[in-house]
């Protein structure tokens, strides 16, 4: 063995419990790193003692992505409108506007990095990460932006993955014991519960449609695998069972379905399983990355993002994996597929200049592409069609 190479071992062994989760909670930092990169994107990092990071992008369903409020008439996204790749001081914040097209409106408006927007079932109220008070902690505004209060008081990070689907609780992930576990409590404030306790990282939750379950990602050795929780703590299951890495869980609708992502067969692919585990369906087949799922309101369909044709682009098909349409052809990376509530269309992320993103919609049989955002410019309905998908 060289001696590059044990130096280079002897570093990894000593690294290796930090990267893994373990420890205290001093081997991780209390802020995230939003990295911009190429196409005007962020990875999304979380300092750890050391030389170390830890990586979000892939795992935390939240980078820039658009939400649809519960009525369908806004759109929430999180953005750096200054984005300059030279510029270290630049930092995202928060935004709305209306999904016909029209003025978008800062609702954070502060130095710090705000993030990861998510609406209350009613529409009334925002729940969003922040690091003005010097430290990643959770936020709730009204949806005007107005009546910001703080969530949590953690000296380590606690980032949202959302409200309970009757609004009663918020769900946060919290590195405050030292590897991140998935935490609730009371909307009002108050009433914390750890619903998960293990030396491993727990990410990606959500929520199930009954507020009953949460399904979420966790480390088993250094293997990834997708699990399911009752919000109380209790009857935690292993749904997926590979040496590969399994993610990104997405409740069906109907609460019995889970989509996720999955190596298992080579590269990464889409697949739907029930909670019961009586089926497994390989929705996508192809020899490049399938990534993001998304459920249609009416839970028959999945959107999702494929790099197939050696460019990230939005996809739907049905979940049985059928009737696949392709709904963006274009040069630049498409990302964060959300379907609006009524399920006709599909807001994305795209960088069509190469540098910078904006928020698109398009209807779900590929028509229309009608650009929202355009730098500093407030769009409007008529932004214009782009190239229209297809098969």
């Amino acid at each position: 063995m060289s001696r590059a190479a044990a130096v280079l071992l002897l570093l990894l062994a000593a690294l290796a419990p930090a990267a893994c989760g373990g420890g205290d909670s001093q081997r991780m930092g209390a802020r995230l790193i939003f990295l911009p990169r190429q196409g005007g994107y962020y990875d999304i990092r979380v300092p750890l003692k050391g030389l170390l990071s830890l990586d979000l992008t892939q795992n935390l369903p939240w980078d820039g992505f658009p939400v649809w409020s519960p009525d369908g008439g806004s759109i929430a996204f999180y953005s750096d409108r200054n984005f300059n790749i030279r510029d270290r001081d630049d930092n995202t914040e928060i935004y709305v506007m209306p999904a016909a097209g029209g003025e978008l409106t800062n609702l954070t408006q502060n130095p710090a990095h705000d993030a990861f927007p998510h609406w209350s079932p009613d529409g009334s109220k925002i729940l969003f990460y922040s690091e003005r008070d010097g430290n990643g902690e959770v936020y709730e505004m009204r949806a005007d932006g107005s009546g910001v209060r703080r969530l949590t008081d953690s000296p380590a990070l606690d980032i949202p993955f959302g409200y309970s689907p009757d609004g009663s609780r918020i769900g946060f992930i919290s590195a405050r014991d030292g590897d991140f576990d998935i935490y609730t409590m009371a909307a009002a404030g108050g009433d914390v519960v750890r619903v998960t306790d293990t030396p491993e990282h727990e990410l990606s939750p959500a929520w199930s449609p009954d507020g009953r379950r949460i399904a979420f990602e966790s480390q088993v050795g250094r293997n990834d695998e997708v699990f399911v929780v009752d919000v109380d703590g209790g009857n935690r299951i292993n749904l997926s069972l590979r040496p590969l890495r399994d993610g990104s869980p997405a409740w069906a609708p109907d609460g019995r379905r889970l989509a996720y992502v999955s190596e298992r067969d080579g590269n990464v692919e889409i697949y739907v399983t029930d909670v019961d585990f009586s089926f497994l369906t390989r929705v996508t087949q192809s020899p490049r990355d399938d990534v993001m799922p998304a459920w249609s309101p009416d839970g028959s369909r999945l959107a999702f993002v494929s790099s197939r044709d050696y460019n990230s682009e939005i996809y739907i098909a049905n979940a049985d994996g059928s009737g696949r349409t392709r709904l963006t052809v274009n040069e630049s990376v498409d990302a964060g597929p959300a379907w609006s509530p009524d399920g006709t269309r599909v807001a994305f992320v795209s960088s069509p200049e190469g540098r910078r993103r904006d928020v698109f919609l398009v209807n779900s049989d590929g028509s229309n592409i009608v650009r929202l955002t355009n730098d500093e410019t407030p769009a409007s309905a008529d932004a214009g069609p782009l190239s229209r998908g297809g098969q």
